[in-house]
């Protein structure tokens, strides 16, 4: 084939620029994904968010508690990889009212010889029950840094709404902790 038969080269610019726009949407939308699942978990109750934490509990008004029936309460920890701590619930199972103000606590212990920063995610099953559970005071709304051997109580404090559906009769918090970086 000769130069003479090759078709003249095309100019490409604009599907360029195109395709550039199209990534840059793309990126925009990975980064938009959390705050919106985030968002529509807290919503629905979707993945045990809880509905109420302490910034909106003190707008509710108290919850009366129902002493004609109790509600069974687990607590679960899992670590993920990467955090060299010991964690556990000092009170695995309680039962209490709805709507009865509760305090627990959660047992951490630092096993590495360096200081390492964690970060409790909370979830409630059944999911429908997360619209009913309100943290009042958790240490999962802040980072925890543990010096090395360090071992501490972490408290949480909370109400399960006297609202809940009858059909719940026990329900779950389990606590996933993460490493997480240091603050600057």
């Amino acid at each position: 084939m000769n130069e003479a038969t090759l078709p003249p080269p095309r100019k490409h610019g604009r599907l360029v620029v195109r395709l550039l726009l199209l990534a840059v949407g793309f990126f925009a939308f990975g980064f938009a994904l959390v705050p919106l699942y985030d968002t529509f978990c807290e919503a629905v109750g979707f993945n045990g968010k809880t509905l109420r934490d302490a910034t909106q509990a003190k707008d509710l008004p108290p919850s009366a508690v129902d002493y004609s029936r109790k509600l069974g309460v687990q607590f679960t920890s899992t670590l993920m990889p990467g955090l060299p701590w010991e964690i556990r619930p000092l009170e695995p199972a309680i039962e209490l009212h709805p709507g009865e103000l509760r305090t627990t606590r959660f047992l951490v212990r630092n096993l590495s010889d360096q200081t390492i920063v964690g970060q409790a995610v909370p979830s409630v099953s059944p999911t429908v029950a997360a619209r009913s559970f309100q943290k009042l005071d958790c240490f999962c709304f802040t980072q925890q840094t543990l010096a090395p051997g360090e071992s501490r109580e972490m408290a949480l404090t909370f109400v399960v709404d006297s609202g809940i559906s009858k059909d719940i009769s026990e329900l779950t918090l389990a606590y996933a902790f993460f490493p997480a970086p240091p603050k600057p």
